[in-house]
């Protein structure tokens, strides 16, 4: 008797926060383990990982953590997670390169924990289950797919993957070994839906190579190309097209920038060094003077386009745009970000700075379009398909892309954070079981200590405003000693402030006065009266619900 149960803790109808569980026969394999960044209206986060209470509560089952490659969505929350659970990762060099500084990054020693750097080729052993690599086409080098192998077939994970021709063997697909398992019994693969329902998009570099060569031909002074440092085959493609050209290449970001440093430090990012200029040799006035010069602007989400506008400040790099520098924008808005993004390009404007976008009908996309999910499911012929990573619409596209490709709706399992799917000696069970997840919020290095009541205060806080009461308490003489006062911080009124300090005192005097008259009272059950009376008598006049925060003193 086999027992497999999949089911993810987090990825399924959101951006980000991937974290799949394969468990066989008792034995939890974790198939990444990323975050999300924080919505607009959760103020204070950092960024959401995913709720581990089931991992903790079988830890002792968990034979690892298996890592497809080191984009923040999918290996941000190990941190996190190494604190509490103390398991076994596996992932490529590169990939483990990256949570090793995120570890630094922590003040955690890396030598207390297990990281283990695995080669593709390599097949581990865990008793009845095998669990084996093969290398996939990213934005990322050395980005694997992953397949855990048991007697009633293998599970294949393939998140953030594409089937583009590329050159370079760091970001090769492994289309052997896809073909392999294919021959192989496949019960389920878990692909990802991200481009599932994007159709007519580029497929290869040609239009990305035809519109940099044009502008590297036309523009002899120096140009300078944001990117998002995520995408480092797009950066290295930039790096080896203006090298071509005869041009001294530059890229800079953030110091603490974490995947630069990993892949400048591993030679991951290759810059010939004829072509590799250093912007700390040169001067200010030297560096206006260079031309012939390409600088790199690399950065996460937002910052390639705060860098930019810095830059036209003169506040970056010691470096300030001039008129005839050229200015290509290579980083279309992530969600979230597209306000932030807009508003750089208006500042850009604004200081009539010449710069060009490249759109997503320029630039390839680094995720799966739906005829490389037609030729992932060609190849291994899976029993099941499970869509994993996206938004729900995008989980549903992919829906309908299995359909043209002929599988029998059925055959196609729509799963939410927490649903089980089990098979029974490779048997699916048409009950589902559903176990307790949901969002686990950072605040700084703090874990959890951010809970949704302490986000509807900061929601409360930025829409409503905060109303202090301060006042001195004579516990002996049971009276208020001198008067009460009142601050308002971000509530808006029709009031003067005086008339409002009226109202509020009067009221904060009277319940305060009424407590001193009871045989048995606590300043506690004081505080709360205020605040429960104050905010209905605010909402009364105003319609507003601002935080009441009295502050009595005892003496």
């Amino acid at each position: 008797m086999s027992n497999i149960k999949i089911m993810a803790l987090g990825g399924l109808g959101e951006n980000g926060k991937n974290l799949t569980v394969v468990e066989v026969n008792k034995k939890i394999f974790i198939l990444d383990a990323g975050m999300r960044y924080p919505d607009i209206d959760m103020y204070g986060v950092d960024l959401v990982i995913p709720n581990i209470d089931y991992l903790i509560q079988n830890k002792q089952n968990i034979q690892g953590i298996f890592i497809s490659h080191g984009h923040d969505e999918n290996v941000g929350a190990i941190p996190y997670l190494l604190k509490q659970l103390h398991a076994k990762v596996y992932a490529t060099h590169f990939t483990i390169s990256i949570i090793e500084s995120m570890l630094a990054e922590h003040h955690l020693n890396i030598k207390d924990y297990k990281l283990y750097r695995i080669n593709p080729s390599r097949v581990m052993n865990f008793g009845d289950v095998e669990v084996s690599f093969f290398n996939t086409t990213h934005s990322l080098p050395e980005s694997i797919g992953i397949s855990i192998n048991t007697k009633d077939g293998c599970i294949v994970y393939c998140t953030d993957f594409n089937f583009s021709s590329v050159n370079d063997n760091k970001y090769q697909t492994s289309f052997d070994k896809i073909t392999d398992l294919g021959k192989k019994k496949v019960l389920a693969v878990l692909s990802e839906s991200v481009n599932s329902g994007v159709t007519g998009r580029i497929t290869n570099d040609t239009l990305l190579e035809h519109h940099y060569n044009n502008i590297l031909l036309h523009n002899k002074k120096r140009i300078f190309v944001a990117a998002y440092v995520s995408d480092l085959i797009r950066i290295q493609k930039i790096i080896d097209l203006s090298a071509l050209s005869g041009r001294k290449v530059c890229v800079l970001s953030k110091k603490n920038e974490r995947i630069f440093k990993v892949a400048t430090s591993y030679n991951y990012l290759n810059i010939p060094s004829d072509n590799l200029l250093n912007v700390e040799d040169y001067t200010k006035e030297e560096l206006e003077e260079l031309e012939n010069v390409v600088f790199i602007i690399a950065g996460t989400r937002n910052e390639p386009y705060s860098l930019l506008v810095k830059m036209a400040l003169d506040e970056a790099f010691n470096l300030k745009f001039k008129n005839d520098d050229k200015v290509v924008l290579m980083c279309p808005p992530a969600p979230g970000i597209e306000k932030h993004a807009n508003d750089s390009i208006n500042i850009l404007s604004e200081y009539d700075i010449n710069f060009t976008i490249f759109d997503r009908d320029i630039l390839r996309s680094q995720h799966a379009s739906p005829e490389d999910l037609k030729l992932l499911y060609t190849m291994l012929k899976p029993k099941y398909i499970i869509p994993i990573k996206g938004e729900y619409r995008q989980m549903y596209d992919q829906f309908l892309v299995a359909k043209s490709a002929n599988f029998d709706k059925s055959k196609v399992l729509l799963l939410d954070n927490g649903e089980i799917v089990t098979f029974e000696d490779g048997v699916l069970v048409a009950e589902n079981e559903i176990i307790s997840t949901g969002d686990v919020f950072i605040d700084g290095t703090s874990i959890g200590v951010v809970d949704s009541d302490v986000i509807k205060e900061r929601t409360l806080l930025a829409e409503e405003g905060v109303i202090f009461i301060y006042g001195v308490i004579d516990m002996r003489l049971r009276q208020i000693s001198g008067e009460l006062t009142v601050k308002t911080r971000g509530f808006t009124h029709s009031f003067s402030y005086d008339e409002l300090s009226t109202i509020i005192t009067g009221l904060a005097e009277k319940l305060i006065n009424n407590y001193f008259k009871k045989k048995t009272w606590s300043l506690d059950a004081v505080k709360v009266g205020i605040i429960e009376e104050t905010q209905k008598l605010i909402f009364r006049f105003t319609k507003h619900r601002p935080i009441i925060v009295p502050i009595l003193i005892e003496i």
